[in-house]
């Protein structure tokens, strides 16, 4: 992993072989743009908010208002692009300024032949955003430290990513990886997609092995040293699977199917090997421009058995795989509801009995600048439980969002969940039987500055 790494930097440290002789940069224009993206969302809750004391009741109110401000600038030429984010995350009324950070910050060379090379922190979106997306309305968003290399043109694209993530410039025992900016250690992703040009399809292939860090270690005299025990090391998972995107005149149909292979680690100690899968499908109708329809149904794929001990101490089962499937880096408030129950908030006991989620939404803009849309969704899990039914529960969705200009939209949204005493005893808490989420966001983006020479 180490030699493809100073690989791919000695690549980019002598780039000038993607650039060929003809695009001199007297030849180039430079362009230089700076932007400001201001986001102001707030958020009121009632029910299904679990706290540390246990007795969370449905009347359980929280309120609150989130601020994100981004500026954004770009440089860009013949054959180089160079972005950086500054990004400060806080709640309304947080004393300090406790997040403040780079949320991308990236420089990309590309050929006129279609190669290109790009290098630093990198906002991913691929596909749907299934399974790699920048998650954007969890307001502190997804990104990535890697290289990534690859090839666009004549229909095709092929990307290949590496990552090797470490806290600190680390002398002893720098192989340990603990509560970094990214949950995994080493990543190596291949995508290739292509567009059939005389037919309305495209295609998608996305093969990722992660590296997770595992077993314990000990500080002693300012070096880590390996628990004797249950000694550190690297554990291997894979995800690959492939998406399916049919898109004729009024309709477009979407497929995926993904599997998980190798190793799941829990608590960040232990492993378990993993045998997972995911498939979904999607159709989208909009007879009109004015107005559409859409249906679907997921599948994710749930461990054996989980204790639904409601009320009672939680029994420990020992699972000899891990069978439920986990969406890794995806946009996931994107499909399995807004609220997203199930896998941005974790089960009581660290399990999951998987997901079923049918739903069905129309959509419309009444008029240019306001669009609307409510969607169902009926929820359950996939793995049989004892003594309970398999439904969660039913979800209703309604969003709007108007653009008073191009740099000004306004969104708000309300849902309503009405779950189920599966629901209940899977989260250990009566309020989330009915629970109801309201939000609105309000975002600002004005391009600041722009000049070429």
């Amino acid at each position: 992993m180490r030699r493809i790494l100073l690989s791919a930097a000695f690549l980019i440290s002598h780039s000038s072989f993607l650039i060929p002789s003809g695009w001199a940069q007297k030849d180039s224009i430079n362009k230089i743009s700076l932007g400001l993206e201001m986001v102001t969302h707030g958020e009121t809750c009632g029910g299904g908010l679990p706290r540390s004391d246990d007795k969370t009741v449905s009347e359980d109110q929280s309120h609150f208002l989130f601020g994100r401000t981004r500026i954004n600038v770009d440089y860009e030429r013949r054959g180089l692009q160079a972005h950086a984010v500054i990004q400060n995350l806080a709640v309304w009324g947080m004393s300090g300024n406790q997040a403040l950070n780079l949320y991308e910050g990236w420089v990309k060379m590309t050929a006129r032949n279609g190669l290109f090379v790009q290098a630093g922190r990198v906002a991913l979106a691929y596909d749907d955003e299934r399974i790699i997306g920048p998650n954007d309305f969890a307001t502190a968003a997804l990104s990535h430290d890697i290289v990534r290399t690859g090839y666009e043109g004549s229909g095709h694209k092929v990307h290949v990513i590496l990552a090797y993530n470490q806290n600190a410039e680390n002398v002893y025992s720098s192989t340990y990886y603990d509560g970094g900016a990214q949950h995994y250690k080493t990543m190596q992703t291949v995508w290739y997609h292509y567009d059939v040009q005389e037919f309305p399809l495209g295609a998608s292939l996305l093969f990722m092995n992660l590296g997770l860090q595992a077993g314990e270690y000990k500080v002693v005299q300012d070096k880590i040293l390996e628990d004797e025990d249950n000694p550190p090391c690297t554990e291997y998972q894979q995800m690959w699977g492939g998406y399916l995107n049919f898109h004729p005149k009024y309709l477009t149909l979407e497929g995926s199917y993904y599997r998980q292979t190798g190793k799941f680690v829990y608590e960040d100690k232990h492993s378990k090997p993993i045998k997972a899968w995911m498939a979904s499908v999607k159709a989208t109708v909009k007879p009109a421009d004015s107005y559409g329809f859409e249906l679907g149904y997921d599948y994710l794929s749930g461990d054996d058995y989980v204790p639904v001990a409601y009320g009672g101490p939680l029994v420990m089962v020992n699972h000899p795989e891990i069978k439920g499937f986990t969406p890794l880096y995806g946009s996931r408030t994107k499909f399995y509801g807004i609220m997203d129950y199930f896998y941005t908030s974790a089960y009581t006991n660290g399990f999951t009995p998987g997901l079923q989620n049918a739903f069905l939404g129309v959509f419309g803009n009444p008029t240019g600048k306001l669009n609307c849309s409510a969607t169902y969704h009926y929820l359950a899990v996939a793995t049989e439980l004892d003594g309970l039914n398999r439904t969660l529960g039913h979800s209703i969705e309604l969003q709007a969002s108007y653009q008073f200009s191009k740099d000004i939209t306004l969104m708000a949204g309300y849902t309503r969940m009405y779950g189920t005493e599966t629901m209940a005893c899977l989260k250990q808490d009566g309020s989330s039987k009915s629970a109801h989420w309201g939000w609105f966001t309000l975002a600002v983006s004005p391009s600041l500055f722009t000049t070429k020479w």
